[in-house]
């Protein structure tokens, strides 16, 4: 599994869509990702977004799309990359993006 966050008016716009992203491909080049295990990471990027956040959990065997595990840093830490759109039918689960009131992740304990 690997994880997309977005706005969730984003989300509410393209849910019933069958594929999308094609804007994202057109400013990157691909759709960013991240590995659940390094999510904590690229968590600080979403600090000033205003926005409510969700984050899509998408099973990568059912994606039309290639994926690249790409370390584009060159920091040893490998991120999932989506060459192309993403089909709905691959996000498994949508989860509320939650934030403490400086705008930080919350690290939700099992």
């Amino acid at each position: 599994m690997i994880l997309h966050c977005t706005k969730k008016s984003r989300w509410e716009k393209i849910r019933h869509k069958n594929t999308w992203g094609e804007d994202l491909i057109a400013a990157d080049g691909c759709i960013h990702c991240s590995s659940v295990e390094y999510f904590w990471r690229v968590a600080p990027n979403f600090k000033y977004v205003t926005d409510d956040m969700v984050l899509l959990c998408i099973d990568e065997d059912k994606l039309i799309s290639e994926v690249r595990y790409e370390d584009s840093e060159n920091c040893g830490r490998f991120y999932p990359h989506i060459y192309g759109v993403i089909n709905n039918s691959a996000i498994i689960n949508t989860l509320p993006y939650l934030r403490d009131i400086n705008g930080h992740l919350l690290k939700i304990q099992n």
